[in-house]
């Protein structure tokens, strides 16, 4: 896997993935695209996400929506490394097993969840959910 980041002017940069994707990311307090950090956070939810609707689906769960509500906690020093991140899963579906989705969000922190396994090495990683019927 491979990819390119580009500065593009002030505090500008355009990520360019291998697949032809391209995501701006501004370090200037995030003013025009999210910050690199802010990144982290996304790619961390979307990598658990994908990993919970998948197990969810794959146990015969009736899942109509997944949202990842995620809030990391920074060091006051420099580098602002990550200190904490906490992933709160929202599953809505029709009679969603609470069994089915613990088991999804452990699997995906602590097995499948590449972001995740990488990023739990330095930072303090937790996840709680809650399920609600569609409306």
């Amino acid at each position: 896997m491979q990819a390119q980041v580009k500065w593009v002017g002030d505090e500008m940069f355009m990520g360019i993935s291998e697949s032809g994707h391209t995501i701006v990311m501004d370090a200037n307090g995030g003013k025009l695209g999210p910050s690199p950090l802010e990144n982290v956070l996304l790619s961390l939810g979307g990598c658990s996400s994908v990993d919970v609707v998948s197990i969810l689906e794959k146990a015969r769960q009736d899942v109509q929506g997944c949202v990842v509500e995620i809030k990391g906690t920074r060091v006051d020093s420099v580098p602002r490394l990550f200190s904490d991140i906490h992933l709160h899963f929202v599953i809505s579906g029709n009679n969603v097993s609470e069994k089915h989705v613990e088991r999804a969000v452990a699997l995906s922190a602590d097995k499948y969840c590449s972001v995740a396994l990488m990023l739990n090495k330095a930072v303090n990683i937790t996840h709680d959910f809650e399920i609600k019927e569609p409306v």
